[in-house]
């Protein structure tokens, strides 16, 4: 099969696109014959090496975690689902090798739910990782709850727009930041909008004088110590990306695979809740174009690469 792959840590400049062997399935997984896969942060941050202390890379390494595909093969244990069924994935392994960016993978049907049916196959593969990520820290770290007035950072990003879409969803009265272009984005979420930067406290101040209940870090750094500064008396505070967020009293978060949870987040969006923004495709063999354009850090919702099927659909129709 064809996939991006890197036989060792670096830059945009490892991945190389080409022929690899077919992954195998185990009793519990499936394989899925890709559609589209989502780029996130933590792919150019596996490839660039960062997080060789939690995850062995076996080399050659297939990266992505996000998928939307369709159900070819079953493992001989699985009865949840049935070839031909569509599906998304957060496909997270303890190991870097099997990712999603190639045409098929195998997929553990914990890392697993239906594709929501109102999505594109684009929009479908930009929900898992970030649905998943938003909807546990609200959900389990912060405990938000209806009436609660919650700050998300980087609100117009992945993360951060489905953050503010699920924390109105649960009642909570949501301030975002966001560049001042991505105001009218953030607006359209639910949000109200603040900018970045110097001034941001007083900002946010303006907005919620008390201070705010919950703060959700995507951003670390002097963010995390600004977030810590505007919390109320019994503010909570949260972080994806700093473990710094542990010495101000809050917790440092890490997405985990739950097929009950990926499950709920699909009916979000099939009961229009939640919407995935995609702000760029790229075909797979440009698979480093889009690390490149993701590094950069100033996405509006998602980038997504996609895997084309049209030569198979052309041969099964002339057949």
């Amino acid at each position: 099969m064809k996939a991006i792959s890197y036989s060792r840590y670096g830059g945009p400049e490892t991945l190389a696109y080409g022929d690899v062997r077919e992954p195998r399935i185990g009793p519990d997984s499936v394989l899925v014959k890709v559609r589209a896969a989502a780029v996130n942060p933590v792919d150019w941050k596996a490839r660039e090496g960062y997080l060789d202390p939690m995850f062995e890379a076996v080399f050659p390494v297939i990266p992505g975690w996000d998928v939307s595909g369709v159900v070819v093969q079953l493992g001989v244990s699985v009865v949840e689902y049935a070839v031909g069924d569509e599906v998304i994935g957060y496909v997270r392994e303890d190991f870097l090798s099997r990712g999603t960016f190639a045409e098929y993978v195998a997929a553990p049907v914990r890392t697993l739910a239906r594709k929501p049916r109102n999505l594109t196959w684009e929009e479908a593969a930009g929900l898992p990782l970030t649905g998943l990520t938003a909807y546990q820290v609200l959900t389990r770290a912060l405990r938000v709850k209806r009436g609660e007035t919650v700050l998300v950072h980087a609100a117009a990003g992945g993360v951060g727009s489905i953050a503010v879409q699920l924390a109105r969803h649960l009642g909570a009265r949501v301030i975002g930041t966001a560049s001042e272009a991505n105001h009218d984005f953030v607006r359209s979420l639910g949000g109200e909008p603040v900018t970045y930067g110097e001034g941001l406290s007083e900002r946010v101040r303006g907005l919620a004088p008390e201070g705010v209940d919950a703060a959700f870090d995507t951003i670390g750094g002097d963010t995390l110590k600004v977030s810590a500064n505007l919390l109320a008396p019994e503010g909570r505070l949260a972080s994806i990306a700093d473990g710094d967020v542990v010495g101000y009293g809050g917790r440092y978060f890490w997405v985990r695979p739950d097929a009950e949870d990926l499950t709920r987040l699909s009916e979000l969006a099939e009961q229009g809740v939640v919407s995935v923004h995609v702000s760029e495709t790229f075909p797979l063999e440009r698979a480093a174009d889009a690390h490149r354009l993701n590094e950069q850090g100033r996405t509006r919702g998602k980038i997504v690469v996609t895997v084309d099927w049209a030569d198979e659909a052309a041969g099964s129709a002339e057949g």
